[in-house]
């Protein structure tokens, strides 16, 4: 049983800040198995406590995970000094998480983030060899064809000999299509659609494994993730299974 100060644990549940939780703490106003504790740096088993905030129960997760409908021209990292990132647009409470983003979308791409503080769950979700599929909806200059469809499909190599895992492409028509990747290389959707002579106009992400993003969330917007969301994230595998 690993024992954690309790001030880090409600730090954690994004009470509020280190600072702000030790007069918290001091004031009287938390308990741990119905006794009240003074004292911030008192260890506690996080997980197996029973923990009161102003006599209203909080529910310790050492892990959290959300998704965001990402907005075009907004960076997918956790801090930028000149421009503004996804941890920009939530509040306080979920920045002092310790949040990050699950792999990255360009700027100009909009769509399903997903945002955690799990590393393993993110080495996961990103590794090629998880075979979790990643959908987005493009809109190009040209119109995809069955020719394109098929070299998808073949696995493309990139003009710098990059070669890409088979991807699925679903013709919408209007320059409209889906593209479907098991891998997150460097502007690799873009790239790809490129090598076929159909250059990206606009690009979102519409679902990651089995979890399809939620529309009405909109630009910006965020919820958090349950187990049978993350089950989602992890079920859909290998493209043609």
């Amino acid at each position: 049983m690993a024992l954690k100060r309790l001030d880090k644990v409600l730090s954690e549940l994004g009470v509020a800040s280190r600072s702000e939780l030790r007069g918290i703490i001091r004031g009287g106003r938390v308990t741990v198995d119905g006794v009240v504790v003074t004292e911030p740096e008192r260890r506690i088993d996080a997980e197996g406590s029973s923990l009161c905030l102003d006599g209203k129960a909080l529910r310790y997760r050492r892990y959290r995970y959300f998704m965001m409908d990402k907005p075009a021209g907004v960076l997918s990292v956790t801090e930028d000094r000149r421009q503004k990132t996804v941890l920009d647009l939530l509040p306080d409470e979920l920045r002092r998480l310790e949040l990050f983003p699950v792999g990255r979308l360009d700027k100009d791409t909009s769509g399903l983030l997903l945002l955690t503080n799990d590393g393993d769950f993110a080495h996961r979700v990103i590794s090629p060899k998880s075979g979790i599929k990643k959908q987005y909806l493009a809109t190009v200059d040209g119109e995809p064809d069955e020719q394109d469809v098929r070299a998808f499909a073949a696995g493309l190599v990139l003009g710098d000999g990059t070669q890409c895992l088979p991807a699925g492409l679903e013709v919408l028509g209007q320059g409209r299509c889906l593209v479907t990747v098991m891998e997150g290389k460097y502007h690799q959707v873009k790239r790809m659609l490129a090598a076929v002579g159909k250059p990206v106009l606009t690009l979102r992400r519409l679902s990651v494994g089995g979890l399809v993003l939620d529309e009405t969330l909109g630009p910006g917007g965020y919820r958090a993730l349950d187990e049978g969301d993350l089950c989602k994230v992890l079920s859909a595998s290998a493209i043609g299974k």
